[in-house]
């Protein structure tokens, strides 16, 4: 393939769909992927300050960009351009600047010549002479000029130290990166303080015959400020929003056929409500969301030395079971055993700073998952953002604490203990002298005790940001915040509560008024969201998650296994597991020993369906009839094979081999079952039991040991508590092996990998409650050129090929089954241009990466 469009300093060659000879691509998909470059271009460009675009490389760059695939500009203009200084810091770099020099005469009640700093919105309305701030332009605002001046007539501040050069430059560089303000943040004490206490507002009257209670309130919104009610949004766009918000999937199209040609008034409804109990799809999509907000994950910091702990397994159920969000957020504050990861945090390895002790971390995960409050500032000295203090950190930390708790402010240790105690005592208070399990109980029963009102607006609040993408109160974890619609966020708050805190609810809910079904917001480049007025949803990037198994859905690409400890669907409740744990032992077991295990079954006829679940502590190799079928290497996961294809009639032979990876003196353990059906139909198994034989050593490629070796009965042991969670997991991987239903995997439940991180999936160190809506160099680097997403759309073609003999028809079936929409008629005649009549699969793979490269497949419009 060509690459004549990348200059020669790039070292790396593209691959075929990224850098297709323009012969091979029609105009209108070159420019289709061209346009959806450029605009990644053009929204990454603008986000840089004002004096990047001055760049020596700058022209050549945009030059670069207007080409057909403007990906390599965009890609160049953020690899040259994101060099430049970095960010500046508002809170500890230009607050103390302001405070220092300007606050005499422009703070509080003072507002000299008109001006106040006390928030950005007043900071930007200027003064008496106009506006004195442009964000984007320091060199071009008066407050620079004032700043540098030397006529002692108009010199800022008239008296006084003046600003020093790197003062003037950082004022200067924070102007240019578009006076950005910590939310929250003002000069004067808060005049707005949350209610604590829940509140029913009374619905305005309904107009139009729009009775939705949130249609009631939104309308009244938008008519008290002028706004035009935003126009309702058409059925394909509409299913494939409400698909991908609910549960992080495309409809296929055949959903899409049949809800557009349903003529029921209902129809949308009863759409969400089928979502709604998709239970599997459903708990897979927002496992990311709770993840995210409760520093969850499978692999990273802490979990290989055990200063970590998942709550995957418990968190999976508790959303497969809708668990009600009050109980939920009990079991995460005052923990069982499979939720009290949560709650402990990381344990850092080496010297860390007080704010990153784990009591410390329990109360700004708290703080900040719950409530929305941000007591990071506070863990180190009083904020100044909000008004919460030192004390009010470490007396929520000093609940979890199990011994005393001494106090650090600014990372120096004070002669003072913390007391435990909740951050508002109007709900009760917790007695500092009981235990510390008696202790996060009371502050469980505190925070959702129902007269919490903040507890219940956070969580809708975060939800309603997540389906519109802005929050009522914006950001989500900036609740001391005024929202933009007190009723609106105060009648989803109790109705939640009402309705026995099922986010289920508060989810359809939301998704059938017309407000979510309503065209998004056009937003335009540089739009400041101060004083925020509802006019439509905000279109959403896809996440990480979302956009790896749309393309997993289109290429039929997604993997089989996955790394997330969890039983997928609901379980058998009357299924019983016949395997028990079996161990090879020797005396003594040597620390990483392989063993064999081998049992023999005759049937007396093939059955229809069979399979067998099975893990081994903790790593296995399973060979059925002399065929290698499976290995794994982690023992707190059930996996299951289907078998029939490998079974006959007559004897067949089971040979596992499995190790225990320990540094000591530890024998390996087994826990197997195969169920199959016979001849009537019936559902018969076979476990793992003392009947069972092992032996020392492993067995070759096709399963076979050594003619001399020594076979010993196994042990089965009855007392296995500490694996008595894996026996769940088993009875769950047969049900799905039983009924044959098991859904793709998801990316959710995978490890992160370098496209999902280059997407933005986060390491979940921190709590992220919200992910980047913008583009970052990496990702435009991967999407265009990574080797990941190359080889599914790769693999993919070669599927569709296969399954498509006509380009027609394939580009009728892609563009339902990717945007929810049919293509037209210049994307057909595009297609067979440069695919051919016939598919060939370098055709295909280039037309599934412009597909998958258009912005209307990236956004949830």
């Amino acid at each position: 393939m060509s690459s004549g469009l990348w200059p020669s300093t790039i070292p790396s060659q593209p691959v075929s769909h990224a850098a297709a000879p323009s012969h091979l691509l029609s105009e209108n998909l070159i420019m289709k992927a061209g346009k959806n470059a450029e605009w990644a271009y053009r929204q990454k460009l603008a986000s840089f300050p004002a004096r990047i675009h001055t760049h020596p490389m700058a022209s050549l760059v945009r030059l670069w960009a207007t080409q057909r695939f403007a990906v390599v500009g965009f890609l160049l203009c953020a690899l040259v351009l994101s060099g430049s200084a970095a960010p500046v810091d508002f809170d500890h770099e230009i607050v103390p600047i302001l405070r220092q020099h300007c606050a005499d005469c422009h703070t509080g009640t003072k507002k000299k010549g008109g001006l106040s700093f006390n928030t950005r919105e007043s900071l930007m309305k200027g003064g008496e002479n106009g506006a004195v701030v442009k964000p984007g332009n320091g060199g071009g605002s008066r407050l620079l000029e004032v700043v540098l001046s030397k006529d002692t007539d108009e010199q800022m501040p008239p008296k006084g130290d003046r600003l020093t050069p790197l003062e003037v430059s950082r004022l200067k560089a924070w102007i240019d990166e578009g006076a950005t303000w910590t939310t929250g943040f003002s000069f004067q004490a808060p005049s707005y303080e949350p209610p604590l206490h829940p509140r029913h507002p009374v619905l305005p009257e309904a107009h139009d015959g729009r009775q939705h209670p949130l249609d009631r309130l939104v309308d009244a919104e938008l008519a008290a400020h002028g706004i035009p009610r935003p126009a309702p949004l058409d059925d394909g766009t509409f299913l494939r929003r409400v698909s991908l918000d609910l549960v992080g999937l495309l409809p296929d199209s055949a959903d899409w056929q049949k809800f557009l040609a349903d003529s029921a008034p209902d129809k949308r409804a009863r759409f969400v409500h089928q979502l709604m109990t998709n239970d599997v799809a459903y708990a897979e999509h927002w496992l990311s969301f709770w993840n995210d907000l409760l520093r969850n994950d499978y692999s990273g910091t802490g979990y290989i030395d055990g200063g970590r702990k998942q709550i995957t397994p418990w968190l999976y159920q508790a959303l497969l079971e809708n668990k009600p969000y009050d109980q939920f957020a009990r079991e995460l504050i005052a923990p069982t055993s499979a939720s009290e990861g949560f709650a402990r945090g990381i344990q850092w390895r080496g010297a860390v700073s007080a704010g990153q002790t784990v009591p410390i971390q329990f109360a700004q995960s708290v703080g900040q998952t719950f409530l929305g409050i941000n007591l990071k500032c506070a863990s180190c000295h009083d904020s100044f953002i909000d008004r919460w203090t030192l004390d009010d950190a470490y007396g929520l930390a000093a609940i979890y604490s199990d011994k005393p708790l001494q106090l650090y402010r600014c990372d120096k240790a004070t002669a003072r203990d913390a007391k435990a105690s909740w951050l508002f005592p109007e709900l009760g208070q917790v007695d500092p002298a009981a235990p510390p399990a008696d202790r996060l109980k009371r502050l469980a029963e505190l925070m959702t005790n129902p007269e919490n009102g903040r507890f219940s607006r956070t969580i809708v609040n975060r939800l309603w940001h997540r389906l519109m993408g802005h929050g009522i109160v914006h950001p989500v974890d900036a609740m001391q915040t005024a929202p933009w619609s007190p009723d609106l966020l105060d009648f989803l708050a109790s109705d939640f509560v009402d309705h026995g805190y099922d986010i289920k609810h508060t989810l359809e809910l939301i998704c059938t008024s017309a407000a979510y079904q309503s065209r998004s917001e056009s937003v335009h480049p540089g739009q400041d969201d101060h004083g925020f007025h509802f006019a439509g949803p905000r279109s959403k990037r896809m996440t990480s998650e979302q956009f790896v198994d749309a393309v997993w859905q289109l290429t039929g690409t997604a993997p089989t296994s996955f790394d997330a400890p969890v039983v997928r669907g609901r379980i058998d409740p009357n299924l019983k597991s016949t395997g028990r744990w079996i161990w090879a032992v020797t005396n003594p077991a040597p620390a990483g020993q392989v063993v064999t295990f081998r049992r023999e079954w005759v049937l007396t006829s093939v059955p229809a369906l069979a399979g067998a679940a099975l893990t081994a502590d903790n790593r296995f190799t399973l060979y059925v009839n002399g065929q290698k079928l499976r290995e794994d290497d982690n023992w707190e996961t059930v996996k299951s094979v289907e078998l029939e294809k490998l079974l006959h009639a007559g004897t067949n032979r089971l040979v596992i081999t499995a190790a225990n990876g320990g540094d000591s003196p530890n024998p390996a353990g087994l826990l197997f079952e195969v169920r199959w059906k016979d001849e009537q139909d019936r559902w018969q198994s076979m476990g793992s039991d003392a009947r069972w034989q092992w032996t020392v050593g492993g067995a070759d490629e096709r399963g076979s040991i050594a003619t001399n070796a020594e076979w010993l009965p196994a042990l089965e042991i009855s007392d296995a508590t500490w694996k008595e969670h894996i026996h769940g997991e088993m009875r769950g991987a047969l049900t799905h092996l039983m009924q044959r239903n098991t859904p793709m995997v998801r990316a959710s439940l995978v490890n992160c990998d370098l496209l999902q991180r280059a997407l933005g999936r986060p390491n979940r160190e921190q709590i992220v409650s919200t992910r980047p809506n913008d583009l970052s160099t990496l990702e435009a680097m991967d999407l265009s050129n990574g080797s990941m997403l190359a080889s599914r759309l790769q693999a993919g073609a070669k599927r569709l090929v296969a399954r498509w003999r006509n380009t027609d028809d394939l580009v009728q079936w892609l563009y339902p089954a990717a945007l929810s929409r049919a293509p037209t008629t210049t994307e057909v005649a595009a297609a067979r241009e440069f695919v051919g009549l016939q598919p060939t699969e370098t055709g295909v793979e280039d037309l599934l990466w412009s597909v998958c490269m258009l912005p209307e497949f990236q956004l949830i419009r």
